[in-house]
């Protein structure tokens, strides 16, 4: 039975009722994770449905999802269809406005395949490419998709002076929510009418959807649940995993023994155990070097199996990231915690949490809801 009969995402709407897409055109911004509810590429589909894709354009990891953290994986050619995948990574509003002005395109399509957290950068790459099609007068229809996970929205907003590429505007850090509702708020807040913005919605319901990984250390959804808070560790000194199996559930450093995990186990951190580990990262922080710390493991919730979509009642991934920094920053006082800043910029712990309050509360040994409280409220959502 095809997906159209049972139609999950807004792609498998529009597979099953082509018009509901202007005529024209496509530059279609998406990635191999954008898949139909039977798994197949959805540049395929939207081809087979008459649907007139010019070009593709990827994210970061590039189209196939391959490239590590930082990379766009270049342009060239989709090897099935023939069509040009131009590299969007690391290009502002500005740079896409250029990128998307040497095309002969009628329109813009997003299908991406998102986590609900603000410094995961697809929804900014979403968000300038807004931007640059607002100026160029083209449209924009984003086909939404359910979130990997059914939850609310936790964390900090941003402060301005830490708006980055992890983060442009003050979406809450795990906001939860689908990227239909990111584009209905960032068109309305910040581009102010200017945009011609179309959002097809998804019926599926959240958490529903077969796992297909974004980007290589995406791999599994216990992955996206506890990220929101062990992506933070990308802004210390510590290992986060990358390299081994499991990444933003492993971490450690040359430095840290089975003290971590014992302290991080007296915390008694609701929905989550903790292990002590030793592993050895391929690539990465530390690459090739055995390092000591600890496994983060989700609880399977009441009535679920282990790594159901579903999350154990009261789990607060930020407030796991908040405990293992803290806890390593007062076994370890001698040793360098943060990672160095940019010239002229912020601190990366600083544009990942969106403020200077994580750190300079860990710093003054602040609790979590101390630090909450310090840190800039977040922005309402466009439900």
């Amino acid at each position: 039975m095809s997906s159209a009969s049972h139609p999950k995402s807004a792609l498998d709407r529009v597979l099953r009722d082509p018009s509901m897409l202007k005529p024209g055109r496509i530059g279609l911004l998406t990635h191999s994770a954008a898949v139909t509810a039977e798994l197949s590429r959805g540049v395929d589909a939207l081809l087979s449905a008459g649907v007139e894709v010019h070009c593709l354009i990827s994210p970061e990891h590039g189209y196939w999802g391959t490239g590590q953290a930082g990379d766009g994986h270049g342009d060239g050619h989709d090897h099935v269809t023939g069509l040009p995948v131009l590299d969007a990574y690391g290009k502002d509003a500005d740079g896409l406005e250029s990128l998307l002005g040497g095309q002969e395109i009628d329109q813009v399509i997003i299908d991406l395949q998102d986590i609900g957290c603000r410094f995961y950068t697809y929804m900014w790459s979403m968000t300038d490419m807004m931007t640059a099609c607002a100026r160029l007068g083209l449209p924009v229809t984003v086909l939404d998709r359910p979130s990997p996970l059914s939850s609310t929205a936790l964390g900090p907003g941003l402060d301005p002076g830490c708006a980055s590429f992890v983060g442009r505007y003050g979406i809450p850090l795990r906001h939860g929510a689908r990227l239909g509702e990111i584009a209905r708020t960032i068109a309305e807040r910040h581009l102010e009418g200017m945009l011609e913005l179309h959002v097809i919605d998804a019926p599926g319901a959240d958490g529903t959807a077969p796992w297909v990984a974004p980007s290589p250390n995406m791999p599994a959804l216990t992955t996206v649940a506890l990220y929101p808070g062990t992506g933070l560790l990308e802004g210390t000194t510590l290992c986060e995993g990358r390299g081994t199996t499991r990444p933003f559930e492993l971490f450690g450093a040359p430095w840290c023994g089975p003290e971590v995990a014992g302290a991080l186990r007296e915390l008694d951190l609701t929905g989550v155990k903790v292990r002590e580990a030793r592993f050895r990262p391929t690539h990465g922080t530390f690459s090739g070097r055995t390092l000591h710390g600890a496994q983060i493991h989700l609880e399977a919730p009441a009535g679920g199996a282990a790594g159901a979509p579903a999350l154990p009642e009261g789990f607060d991934p930020l407030r796991i990231g908040h405990a293992i920094i803290a806890t390593v920053a007062s076994l370890h006082p001698a040793q360098p915690l943060w990672r160095d800043p940019a010239p002229g910029r912020p601190h990366f712990i600083d544009l990942l949490w969106g403020s200077p309050a994580l750190r300079e509360g860990i710093e003054a040994g602040a609790g979590y809801e101390e630090i909450l409280a310090a840190s800039p409220a977040p922005i309402e959502m466009r439900r």
